[in-house]
């Protein structure tokens, strides 16, 4: 099922979307329909991850000075 929203751009981006419309041969609409649900699938991930991220904080789940301090030297090349 589809809907219809109306949106308004700046014309520099509206200009865009012509060419890259006309260039891929899709239309406007699609193209717009397909940068948001892009946009609304990343950001949806990224709210999920910040919500786990603070939970795991609020349990006290975080890493030690000797985990981050063995991570840092992983990747400085100086494991000992």
């Amino acid at each position: 099922m589809t809907t219809t929203m109306t949106i308004r751009l700046e014309s520099a981006v509206k200009q865009r979307l012509d060419r890259l419309s006309a260039a891929t041969k899709r239309s406007k609409s699609f193209l717009a329909a397909e940068a948001i649900r892009e946009y609304v699938s990343i950001n949806e991930w990224q709210i999920q991850e910040i919500r786990a991220a603070v939970a795991e904080a609020d349990a006290g789940d975080f890493a030690s000075e000797a985990d981050v301090k063995a991570l840092m030297d992983k990747w400085d090349g100086h494991e000992d």
